[in-house]
Order: structure tokens, then sequence, then C-alpha cells
């Protein structure tokens, strides 16, 4: 099992819901996207939304500090990380409200941005549950699982 920040072991239930401090940096880039949908977002018809590389890789290295997981380098095949006990991680971060998934994984960790300041923990656990839970496989070939579903399995485990 992980090692919390406080040095701690925390169970995966223990862990879900917990309250992530942002680094000022995300909180900047948050707020930013905040100004540009209050100012143009409603006037052109855009949401301004940071995604892709950029939101993943913030959420490994929140996740990693937080859960003292070791970070595979970019682009390793599967997973983003492992755990102390030489698991495998796949890491999700998103501001919406679900995720996508192109396999199943040993350890899921999904992070949600709750504000430019703080994340929550929504789903640490086994990937299997949440790759069954989650929709058919779309054109990309990805699946897409809703938080409200990882939530629930959470709370089951």
């Amino acid at each position: 099992m992980p090692t919390g920040s406080k040095g701690g072991k925390r169970p995966a239930d223990e862990r879900c819901g917990r309250k992530l401090k942002l680094p000022k940096a995300v909180a900047s880039i948050y707020k930013a996207v905040e100004e540009l949908d209050a100012q143009y977002g409603e006037k052109y018809g855009r949401k301004f939304t940071p995604d892709g590389h950029l939101v993943g890789s913030i959420g490994e290295v929140i996740a990693a500090e937080a859960l003292g997981l070791a970070l595979h380098r970019n682009s390793h095949p599967g997973h983003d990380a492992c755990d102390a006990n030489g698991h495998d991680v796949q890491i999700k971060m998103t501001a919406g409200k679900s995720i996508a998934m192109y396999d199943t994984c040993d350890r899921l960790v999904v992070l949600r941005v709750l504000s430019p300041e703080e994340a929550e923990i929504v789903y640490d656990g086994p990937g299997a549950p949440a790759w069954e839970k989650a929709r058919k496989e779309g054109r990309n070939g990805q699946r897409v699982v809703s938080l409200a579903k990882l939530r629930a399995i959470a709370h089951a485990e």
C-alpha cells in the first residue's frame, strides 16, 4: 500500500475524497482560464479548458507527491507510475465529469480539479472495476467512465 503524504499508510477508501492543495503555478493556469471564460466565453461561444498533456502531467506530479508514487518516463506504455509495492499506476486528472481510458490498468488514481487551488482524489483503487463500468469503446479507441461511477466503486470496496 502506498504511503500518504504524511508518511503513514492509508487504505484506498481513506484516500478517496481527500483534498490536495495545488501549486501556485497550477492555480495561475486555472485562474487565467476563468478570466478567459469570463471575458470571451459567452461573447464568442468558446470554452477555455486546459487539457491534453498539460493536465495529464499536472495530475501525474500531484498524485506522485501526494501518494508517494515513482513516475515512469513520459510515454511509458499503459501506466504513468509505480507504487511502493512495485504495482503499476495509471493517473488521470480532469476538471470534468468523466475520464477516458484506452485499457484497464493495475491501479487507477483519478483526480478532479475543484478550484484553481485544490483537487480531490475521486478514485484510488484497482483499474479493472473502473474498466468494467466504462461505456463501450468509442471511435478513438477509448472507453469513458463517469466520476460518479468511480465514486460508487470506491465506496463499495
